[in-house]
């Protein structure tokens, strides 16, 4: 099986940008984006062989996510189930037999952190409504988690330290995560590899000079560690200030 995730930042500028090519190309069973920053009806996809599954921002041109899939799902559901964090259509789980696909786009905490109360509190419902899923089977969860956890994770983490995406505040929330059972897959292949980013900014030639981020994830719970073939970060297709992640698995025996 594989699975990808792209942060598209505004998917009708990335559709411009060959995003529907990318999608053909990779054939993934499962495809989402992140930040699709669209209203229902502003956009047809033809993507045939796919279900396809949208969750929208209130806010018109902000947030938002969608899934693709090959396989229908035996339940859908759109949001974690807490209304102030469910009015900018960050979250869709998919509920397959054997395991639950869930797609988020983590809050940024902004500028000054203006957003990091919230996106702490967000962290803390987000982790509980995984580990809630997982009572009843594993998941499999991906997405812009917007923080960059270790000091290989991004190019510049001297000067990074007190910004948005690498405060001690969030990194801490993504430990915490971890040791709730759950595996960052790319580090789980490729525990000490350097000057792989996920993300790079629109300014200063970043990504010319490669000074990018990781910051978007496939994780797993630990019951499907034996299923992992192989994550990886497409760091070659563009159309979007974020590059795809992929994750490939191992169908249940």
């Amino acid at each position: 099986m594989k699975f990808v995730s792209w942060n598209v930042n505004g998917l009708r500028a990335c559709v411009q940008k060959g995003f529907l090519e990318v999608f053909r190309e990779l054939d993934a069973d499962i495809f989402c984006i992140q930040e699709s920053k669209m209203q229902a009806g502003q956009l047809e996809l033809d993507t045939p062989g796919y279900f396809q599954y949208w969750n929208y921002a209130e806010r018109k041109g902000y947030s938002g996510t969608a899934i693709f899939t090959k396989k229908e799902p035996m339940d859908v559901s759109y949001g974690i189930g807490i209304e102030e964090h469910d009015k900018e259509g960050r979250v869709i789980t998919l509920e397959y037999e054997d395991f639950y696909f869930v797609t988020v786009y983590t809050p940024n905490s902004q500028n000054e952190l203006a957003r990091l109360p919230y996106r702490m509190e967000w962290e803390d419902a987000f982790l509980a409504y995984l580990k809630k899923l997982e009572e009843k089977k594993p998941v499999v969860f991906c997405g812009d988690l917007n923080v960059a956890h270790r000091e290989i994770d991004l190019k510049n983490p001297k000067t990074n330290r007190k910004n948005a995406g690498f405060t001690d505040e969030e990194r801490g929330k993504f430990t915490r995560l971890l040791e709730a059972g759950f595996i960052d897959t790319f580090r789980y292949f490729y525990p000490d590899v350097e000057g792989i980013y996920s993300w790079w900014s629109y300014r200063f030639r970043a990504r010319e000079k490669n000074a990018g981020w990781r910051i978007d994830y496939f994780c797993v719970s630990e019951g499907l560690k034996d299923r992992l073939i192989d994550a990886k970060i497409l760091t070659d297709i563009y159309g979007s200030d974020h590059c795809p992640v992929v994750l490939e698995m191992k169908e249940e025996a």
